[in-house]
């Protein structure tokens, strides 16, 4: 498969001064499902502004099917189909209103519309609702007749900026299966940026971790787990700030244990056989007096991944609002 997208040393650098995006350099083959990962203020929205020729770059090459998108940015237009974090439903038009609209838009045919309509509406499940108006639509229905919108021409690429943030699960799954059918059945290129690391995992044939500006790791969501070599142990303590330290010098000489991260919220220890060591480390913090909050074990994830080369992990825009509302119930 030949690249359908090409970025090299990519830079943009806002009228502030601030380098939203820094030195990048990746490229998407054709027929490809490709994720930006990485969480807010990571530098994605903006990366995909630039493949769609809404905001211009700093420096740097991009190229989108063999097109320049500085130079050729109307031809870029016709062969993209675009779904940005907020959703662009005309609340007063109906759902097959919003379709036939965006057809217009791309002066298709009348006949060729219906016909488009008819099969995007099947496509994401709305065929019931498809005379209700767009206000009366939840928030899942809108961000399914959005990827309608952004499919009427039958696009080349779809490029999706977080499409599935702040729904629910169930909703969440019905975006994931829609963009898999696309993918496999009509064999479109899809570049998605999100903060949900499941969504990562399960639809990215290959991916790039982003943060501040930087791509840190790009390869398969396989490849990037297998680098970590290990499982991982989380390990909360009720006092942090007194025992962590403490703590990460004990569990350090331990045999087996590879790795040790140290965060804001926990101990990350990365070691083989972890599920038969938790048993020895929670009996060292018992006799050393250092008192558990939680323990958890799992097998290397993009988390994992994130936090190796990053030195965090990626917080979701959901829980960090659940985090600040725990932490301003306690202060009041």
């Amino acid at each position: 498969m030949s690249e359908i997208i090409e970025v090299k040393d990519l830079v943009l650098v806002y009228s502030d001064g601030t380098k939203a995006v820094d030195d990048i350099s990746f490229s998407v083959k054709e027929g490809e499902f490709f994720g930006f990962l990485g969480p807010n203020g990571a530098g994605k929205s903006t990366t995909i502004k630039i493949l769609t020729t809404l905001l211009r770059k700093t420096s740097g090459t991009v190229s989108v099917a063999g097109f320049d998108v500085m130079k050729q940015a109307a031809d870029i237009r016709k062969i993209i189909g675009v779904q940005s974090q907020e959703t662009t439903v005309d609340g007063d038009l109906t759902g097959r209103e919003n379709i036939v609209l965006q057809g217009h838009f791309h002066q298709m045919k009348t006949e060729d519309i219906k016909k488009r309509t008819k099969e995007l509406l099947s496509l994401v499940g709305l065929e019931e609702a498809a005379n209700r108006r767009g206000r009366n639509y939840s928030g899942g229905m809108k961000k399914r007749l959005d990827l309608a919108t952004a499919l009427v021409h039958s696009p080349k690429i779809l490029f999706l900026d977080e499409p599935t943030t702040g729904l629910d699960p169930q909703s969440r799954s019905a975006i994931w299966s829609y963009l898999e059918k696309l993918n496999k059945e009509q064999g479109i290129t899809i570049f998605l940026t999100t903060q949900y690391l499941e969504e990562a995992d399960k639809l990215c044939k290959r991916l790039a971790i982003i943060d501040t500006g930087k791509i840190v790791a790009s390869g398969s969501p396989i490849e990037l787990k297998r680098e970590i070599g290990a499982d991982s142990i989380r390990i909360s303590l009720e006092n942090c700030q007194r025992d962590n330290s403490k703590a990460k010098e004990l569990i350090k000489s331990m045999t087996d244990v590879t790795e040790i991260m140290d965060s804001e919220e926990c101990l990350t220890v990365y070691a083989k056989n972890a599920g038969l060591l938790i048993a020895d480390i929670v009996r060292a913090l018992d006799s050393s007096n250092i008192r558990l909050a939680s323990v958890t074990f799992s097998s290397p994830s993009l988390d994992d991944v994130f936090m190796k080369h990053t030195g965090k992990r990626i917080r979701t825009e959901e829980l960090v609002k659940a985090h600040s509302a725990v932490w301003g119930g306690a202060r009041r």
